[in-house]
């Protein structure tokens, strides 16, 4: 028995996957909505606590939106900035396989 999909159902499942794909699948805490994201000219002066190693998934059968992945990277960077203490992240580089680290501080703004 051969089973066709028909062109509608295929143009269907097509949009499903491109609107997953840029869907953001994470949210700001109350305590990361304190953390703010800075240059690093910015945190001279600051106390530096640790790093925060954010991840997400980039692909979702395809690629995801590179700037919806790298809001969701910062948004867990400053939800674990928050949980460590810190009030301010620094982006250490740049998205890579759906991973980013951040440089966590805690400056007196």
């Amino acid at each position: 028995m051969t089973h066709q999909i028909s062109r509608g159902a295929w143009l269907a499942a097509l949009g499903t996957l491109a609107t997953l794909a840029g869907c953001t699948w994470v949210d700001l805490t109350r305590a990361g909505e304190q953390v703010r994201h800075a240059q690093a000219t910015e945190v001279i002066g600051c106390e530096r606590i640790g790093t925060a190693t954010a991840r997400t998934k980039d692909r979702i059968v395809v690629a995801r939106n590179r700037d919806k992945v790298a809001d969701e990277l910062l948004i867990l960077g400053r939800n674990e900035a928050a949980r460590l203490g810190g009030n301010t992240v620094v982006e250490q580089g740049r998205p890579e396989n759906g991973a980013q680290v951040f440089d966590v501080y805690r400056c007196a703004n």
